[in-house]
């Protein structure tokens, strides 16, 4: 069971491009779920039935004496890993059946995002820093550019000066997938500002770089330093729960609210399906609930 093991991941690897940190689960969810097979006797990946997989789904569930009980989405995640697995070893001629064909991910409750008004952003934005500071003039620039298109705030830093073209960006995304997304008028002016009068200061602090965004030392603005000037703006802006995907999030929001397609937002946010981007309207059915209260003459009693 170890050599399949080592051989699906290295399949997620190389293969399937899955991100380190995407990988890691999967290797930690699935080494949890040999220990748990061979624990109940199992040795080979032919022996497994169907019972096996559903008493480790109980106990993802249930949790016992070296691992805590897990939430309907991590369990999710595990089992979806586990299919993964046995789906492999049976196209690989391991095995002759597959016992976790009919083991069925447990239902996790939909959240919506959170998203957030366009008087809360603008004030956001407004609390990037002190005037005329140069690190005013980054921050403003990038929590501009997370709003105005919706990127991940991993893509925001990981900009080089190349993908910037004219009024569009080259965001590279999940799976390596390159997307071109528009740059409003605001947006554009903020990172304008930004690249004529302040990141030449920050660059001469540096070795040089292409990144788009830098530190205050001149080399590339990391995650966390850009979560930290997120963080920074919204205790300012005496907003909570402010993050990067938040940002994400109204973006897309109140793209829908101003009546864009779905599937335009789906290629602007780059979801690989649109059924991702669908849990987006959702939250604009408060605004169906307004207009109508509003207009229809059967909605005000």
């Amino acid at each position: 069971m170890e050599a399949v093991l080592s051989s699906y991941l290295a399949h997620l690897a190389v293969e399937r491009g899955l991100a380190a940190n995407t990988l890691a689960s999967y290797r930690r969810d699935l080494r949890r779920y040999v220990e748990h097979l061979k624990a109940r006797g199992r040795v080979t990946f032919g022996e497994v039935g169907e019972a096996d997989v559903l008493a480790f789904l109980t106990a993802l569930r249930e949790g016992d004496g070296d691992h805590p009980a897990l939430v309907a989405g991590s369990a999710a995640r595990a089992v979806s890993a586990v299919r993964g697995l046995h789906r492999f070893a049976l196209r690989e001629g391991v095995t002759g059946h597959d016992p976790a064909h009919e083991v069925r991910p447990p239902r996790q409750l939909r959240r919506l995002p959170k998203a957030i008004g366009v008087a809360e952003v603008e004030r956001l934005i407004a609390a990037s820093g002190p005037d005329g500071a140069p690190l005013t003039l980054r921050n403003r620039a990038l929590l501009e550019l997370l709003y105005g298109t919706g990127a991940r705030i991993s893509e925001a830093v990981g900009l080089a000066l190349d993908d910037l073209e004219d009024d569009q960006v080259r965001l590279r995304g999940k799976g390596g997938r390159t997307r071109v997304v528009p740059v409003g008028r605001f947006a554009r002016q903020a990172l304008d500002a930004y690249l004529v009068r302040a990141r030449p200061s920050l660059l001469g602090h540096g070795r040089g770089t292409p990144a788009v965004f830098l530190n205050a030392r001149g080399g590339r603005l990391t995650r966390q330093g850009a979560w930290e000037v997120l963080q920074a703006a919204a205790e300012r802006a005496c907003l909570e729960g402010i993050s990067p995907h938040v940002l994400r999030h109204s973006f897309a929001t109140h793209l829908l609210d101003g009546g864009a397609d779905v599937r335009v937002v789906q290629e602007l946010l780059g979801h690989a399906s649109v059924t991702t981007t669908q849990v987006y309207t959702l939250v604009t059915v408060d605004k169906l609930r307004e207009v109508y209260a509003a207009a229809h003459p059967r909605a005000r009693q």
